[in-house]
């Protein structure tokens, strides 16, 4: 089941809810609750019998990185164990203080149920996808940072358990680097202007701006050498913008980096090189 929700609409007891499973359905699925994100009234944090939720994995480890146009799609794992087995699990990413009260993103998964992976007789791992869309869940720069992960399991005998919080993702405006060294070819010894941009996806405007009072290093690399040097930090400007002077010395590449910040994820511009005669 597919939901996108406003603040607006992010009222009452927010919540995992369980739903019974019809009665008609096949003989091998059992008759146990289904879980619908959010329903009114409905208890958080809630342990019915021995189903646990042991890890939950978002994005396999890595931040979620969201530029301003396209939709980014990531998973969520969810390993839980029960006596007699794992029937189905869920789960959602939110923003916010509290759950109940204080939530201003949310993020629910793609379909009605998990695909679950047996490990044995008593675990499984059910992943689900999530689809994050910057011109509709992301209204707010406000939102980049760590978000919390809610997650839900059933066990095959019914038991279940909520938990509003097993963990947390970090979700990231998209940054981009440029780097240009100039004049091309140059004199060894002269000087060499290297200039550049740092900017990030800006949520609010569908467009990229400029980071600035950043740290940046302006890095160089000898023409056939195999790693960079770092030559110095340099802070970025209004808009993002990015200038320091060098002294030619020999044919090589400059290139900027950015080593990132909780908002924003590192990033390298391409090099560029430089004939030095």
């Amino acid at each position: 089941m597919r939901i996108r929700a406003t603040v607006a609409a992010l009222t009452g007891t927010l919540a995992l809810s369980a739903l019974v499973v019809p009665a008609a359905q096949a003989a091998d699925e059992p008759n146990v609750p289904k879980f619908a994100p959010f329903a009114a009234n409905a208890p958080v944090d809630e342990v019915v019998g021995d189903t646990k939720i042991t890890k939950v994995a978002v994005n396999g480890g890595k931040n979620i990185v969201v530029g301003t146009t396209e939709k980014k799609k990531f998973t969520v794992a969810i390993t839980a164990t029960d006596p007699e087995g794992i029937y189905d699990a869920d789960a959602l990413l939110w923003h916010g203080s509290d759950i109940e009260s204080d939530i201003d993103g949310l993020l629910l998964s793609d379909e009605a149920g998990a695909t679950c992976k047996v490990v044995n007789a008593t675990t499984s791992t059910c992943t689900v996808n999530v689809t994050v869309d910057p011109k509709l869940d992301l209204y707010s720069n406000i939102l980049a940072g760590k978000w919390k992960v809610s997650a839900n399991a059933i066990g095959n005998d019914g038991d279940y358990v909520i938990k509003d919080t097993v963990g947390y993702a970090s979700i990231q405006r998209n940054a981009r680097l440029t780097t240009n060294a100039s004049p091309e070819p140059v004199k060894k010894g002269k000087t060499l202007t290297v200039t550049g941009a740092l900017t990030r996806a800006n949520w609010e405007t569908s467009k990229y701006a400029g980071y600035t009072s950043q740290s940046v290093k302006l890095q160089y690399k000898k023409k056939g050498a195999t790693s960079y040097t770092t030559l110095k930090t340099i802070t970025s400007g209004s808009s993002g913008a990015l200038k320091t002077t060098v002294t030619a010395s020999a044919d090589g590449y400059y290139r900027y980096v950015f080593a990132g910040t909780s908002t924003t994820p590192a990033v390298t511009s391409t090099a560029d090189f430089v004939d030095v005669n």
